[in-house]
C-alpha cells in the first residue's frame, strides 16, 4: 500500500483501543493494513492474506474478527481492540497474557497476538469455558507450533483463577 493516498481516498475514524484516530484510507484498503500502517500498531500480524489463520484477529466490538477480511471503512463507528490494548497501562500482563507464559502458550510467538484477541474474546464472556468451549472459540486461528494444548491450557487456568478470585471475594 502506498504512503500517498489518492483521490479516491477517504477519511474514516477508527476507534482503535479507545483512541479515535482519524486517517485517509483508500476504499479497498484492508483494516490489518489501516491498523498497521495508518495507525501504527503492529501488534496485528499478516500471516496469509487468505483469512486461514487468524494471526490478524481483533476485537470488534467485543467479537474476534480477522481484519483482513474487513475494509477499514467497513470498521468506522465500532470500538476496535488489538492486542496492544491487553496489558495493563503500566504494563503489568493481564491474566491471560501471564497464563499464556505459565503454560508455554507460544513458541514462535507468530500466531500469539491473534490467538490472545481470541483467546480474551472467550475470557470476557465470563464463566468457566469447558476445553472444547475454548476450542470452538479458537477454531479461526492456527498454530504450527504448539499443537493447541498448552494455548486450551492457558485458557482454561486464566478463566478458572478469575473464576476462583470472584468466588473467594478477592
Amino acid at each position: 500500500m502506498s504512503s500517498e493516498p489518492s483521490a479516491a481516498a477517504r477519511q474514516v475514524v477508527l476507534r482503535v483501543n479507545g483512541t479515535d484516530h482519524r486517517v485517509d484510507v483508500e476504499p479497498r484498503t484492508l483494516l490489518v493494513d489501516a491498523i498497521r500502517e495508518r495507525v501504527g500498531l503492529t501488534g496485528t500480524h499478516i500471516g496469509c492474506d487468505s483469512t486461514s489463520c487468524g494471526a490478524c484477529t481483533v476485537l470488534l466490538d467485543d467479537r474476534p474478527v480477522k481484519s483482513c477480511t474487513l475494509f477499514a471503512v467497513q470498521a468506522e463507528g465500532a470500538a476496535i481492540r488489538t492486542v496492544e490494548s491487553v496489558a495493563a497501562p503500566g504494563g503489568a500482563l493481564h491474566p491471560l497474557q501471564q497464563a499464556f507464559e505459565d503454560e508455554f502458550a507460544f513458541q514462535c510467538g507468530y500466531c500469539t497476538a491473534g490467538m490472545l484477541m481470541s483467546s480474551l474474546a472467550i475470557y470476557e464472556r465470563g464463566g468457566t469455558p469447558t476445553r472444547d468451549q475454548i476450542r470452538n472459540g479458537l477454531v479461526g486461528n492456527l498454530c504450527r507450533c504448539t499443537g493447541y494444548e498448552s494455548i486450551v491450557d492457558a485458557v482454561q487456568a486464566a478463566t478458572s483463577r478469575r473464576e476462583g478470585a470472584d468466588d473467594d471475594g478477592t
